[in-house]
């Protein structure tokens, strides 16, 4: 397939890549010309611009920071797309501006879905993203042999803007890990038991999880560069948060968690990996 690729951020990039190991030929916009370079050099084709991305595709990729850059990105896949494309927003957003996208996109002929990712970098990197998608079935069917060359879990979770919800769910789970696991480590050191042992129990009995299989290590090490930074994942719980509040229903966790995360941003570790939340635990306890 001709796709156009817009966002080719640490997630965006290998997944643009995945996308041409696969055989599609993929055309990518970014502001950094230099990421656009790299797709370049990889084999696709660079767009210097949205228009120029999306000019001729059969499938449109967009894989943005937050949901000003979809709503400014979003009309201009629209009124230059070709009738009948395939929409396929990635990002992490708002559900109602996911709702919206999907309405502008009827209007004008256009199929859109919502599909953001969990596993990070290195799901995008490894091609094993969990996706989940909001939108018509039929639509996500059509886009599923794209889908399966960027993730090993692709679920249609309902109608447009249920993905975003199913991410909003996501990410207060793997903040309310990230910020036990935290708290595991500090009481750990702080009892005398070396917390690299105490991690290992724990990753290999119910506690176990995919946060403690992949990071446990580098938290133990206090490495915390970036896979998914601590800036996205505040700007995720606000979501979350947001999310509650419009389903009317009462999360306490979720609002301790996403305080914990500004913190984090507050403190200035909004650069580093969401796994520093262990900074802000450490900060607690002196």
């Amino acid at each position: 397939m001709n796709i156009g690729f817009v966002g080719l951020g640490i997630m965006g990039s290998p997944m643009a890549a995945n996308l041409l190991k696969a055989g599609h030929v993929v055309t990518g916009y970014d502001v950094s010309a230099e990421r656009v370079e790299q797709l370049a050099e990889l084999g696709g084709k660079g767009a210097s611009g949205v228009v120029d991305a999306v000019a001729g595709a059969d499938l449109v990729i967009t894989m943005l920071p937050d949901s000003p850059q979809v709503e400014e990105v979003a009309p201009l896949i629209v009124e230059y797309g070709r009738p009948n494309l395939l929409y396929v927003d990635m990002s992490t957003i708002r559900p109602e501006t996911s709702r919206w996208v999907a309405r502008q996109a009827a209007a004008a002929g256009v199929r859109a879905l919502d599909a953001p990712v969990s596993g990070g970098e290195r799901g995008a990197v490894d091609g094993t993203l969990s996706i989940m998608v909001g939108g018509a079935e039929e639509d996500v069917e059509e886009a599923r042999p794209v889908l399966e060359r960027l993730g090993t879990t692709i679920v249609h979770v309902g109608p447009p803007g249920a993905g975003q919800t199913v991410k909003a769910a996501n990410q207060l789970v793997v903040g309310g890990i990230y910020g036990l696991v935290s708290e595991a480590i500090v009481l750990l050191e702080a009892s005398g038991v070396d917390p690299a042992a105490g991690l290992d129990v724990l990753a290999g009995g119910l506690a176990g999880s995919r946060i403690l299989e992949l990071k446990r290590h580098t938290m133990v090490k206090r490495e915390f560069a970036p896979g998914f930074r601590i800036d996205l994942h505040h700007k995720d719980m606000g979501i979350a948060v947001a999310a509650a509040r419009e389903a009317g229903v009462s999360l306490p966790l979720t609002g301790q968690v996403a305080q914990l995360v500004a913190a984090a941003k507050a403190q200035g570790h909004g650069s580093l990996d969401h796994s520093a939340l262990l900074k802000v635990i450490e900060r607690l306890n002196g």
